[in-house]
């Protein structure tokens, strides 16, 4: 009766089952994967994000594919204020309701089934569920580690064959938080126009570069067919106000017959409220008091994290350049579910195992930085007094 494609394996994984377990059991635990910004202890300013959703338009449904040309202007002037982006147009812009939609109209515009998709190992674990959905196929190239992450060029040269239609890149990556360098840019251009494929670079985490250095955008690269994708959900750290975008650019040819498609396929479902659209341009300057907060948390978690490392000699946090969580590097002495499980269960403490971001092996653990101070304190000493005993 089902089809292939949602044949997932539906039962809990042994830490789902184990945070039911002290949950039923009453216990207090630190969590340190908030990722969740709205549960973060932020100050969040509700009068001027909810008044922007009263607005008289939203009672006129004007269905516009792409998007109301209000929002997407918005959109396009946050990337002229942010990133300089000055000679973005805003026709390039398509509005959803998420990046995991905008995801689903880029495989679909690119892909047939059966078809390949280049992504990063380690990164977020969205990306096979979304694969499966489109009937498509991931190969993974990895990043290396050595004093700070890396793209392995030679992996990605050796991944590609005739059914691969694109690389995707995370800037900056989650976990990893390393962002795509400017040598690393060029040789993914000269890759994509080599064997004739797209990039898709998810940006959502671009405003959190840990050194206050803004890094560059993707969505001004015309060398290859480009889409890049954020939102709301990070940029304004408001997940729950569903407003994403695609942004695409390249070779003019490329780009206007991927808009062209890619209007027909906003245009099937047209999935973004009126109400949300019209507040996006409020929503948007939400960043300015919101960034601040979320910068200065982190910062501080990472200041926390690095002076309790450095009191002792078992674990090591990577370098990172941006985004909201920090990789331990941690013993193997046994699986990296196996201990996010004994933590929760010993330390009422609960941490990411490196596999769920499909690193290729055991020894690392994955914290929020955008924990409460305290809570983050207070979790990752337990982290350590186990480690170190």
């Amino acid at each position: 009766m089902f089809s292939k494609r949602t044949e997932w394996k539906l039962t809990p994984n042994r830490l789902a089952q184990a945070q039911e377990e002290v949950r039923a059991a009453g216990m207090d635990v630190l969590d340190l994967t908030v990722s969740n910004p709205t549960r973060a202890d932020l100050h969040y300013e509700a009068e001027a994000i909810l008044g922007g959703l009263l607005h008289p338009q939203a009672m006129i449904y004007d269905p516009q594919p792409k998007g109301l040309l209000s929002a997407r202007r918005a959109v396009v002037e946050y990337y002229r204020i942010q990133h300089e982006g000055f000679d973005l147009d805003a026709e390039s812009v398509i509005l959803t309701t998420s990046t995991s939609e905008g995801y689903s109209y880029v495989f679909r515009l690119l892909c047939n089934p059966g078809d390949e998709i280049l992504v990063p190992r380690p990164s977020y674990p969205l990306f096979a569920f979304l694969a499966d959905l489109q009937d498509l196929k991931l190969v993974h190239y990895p990043l290396l580690y050595d004093h700070g992450w890396q793209i392995d060029f030679p992996s990605l040269y050796q991944a590609v064959n005739p059914r691969t239609r694109a690389v995707l890149v995370v800037h900056p990556n989650n976990p990893t938080g390393s962002f795509l360098s400017p040598g690393e840019a060029a040789t993914l251009n000269a890759f994509c126009h080599e064997y004739g494929l797209a990039l898709i670079v998810d940006e959502v985490f671009l405003d959190y570069a840990h050194d206050g250095a803004a890094r560059p955008t993707c969505a001004l690269n015309r060398k290859v067919l480009t889409f890049t994708l954020s939102g709301l959900s990070k940029i304004a750290a408001l997940p729950q106000m569903k407003v994403a975008w695609v942004l695409t650019s390249g070779p003019e040819e490329l780009q206007r017959e991927a808009l062209a498609r890619l209007e027909v396929i906003a245009d099937t479902y047209l999935s973004l409220s009126a109400p949300l659209q019209l507040a996006t341009p409020a929503m948007l300057q939400q960043r300015k008091q919101v960034q601040p907060l979320l910068l200065d948390r982190v910062r501080t978690n990472l200041e926390e994290l690095d002076r309790l490392i450095s009191h002792q000699k078992t674990c090591q946090r990577l370098d990172l350049e941006g985004g909201w969580y920090a990789v331990l590097r941690v013993p193997v002495v046994q699986s990296d579910e196996d201990l996010a499980v004994d933590l929760l269960r010993k330390m009422s403490v609960l941490v990411h195992p490196g596999h769920f971001y499909d690193f290729s092996a055991d020894g690392y653990l994955v914290v929020s930085l955008i924990t409460p101070a305290e809570t983050f304190r207070v979790g990752v000493t337990r982290v350590l007094e186990a480690l170190n005993s």
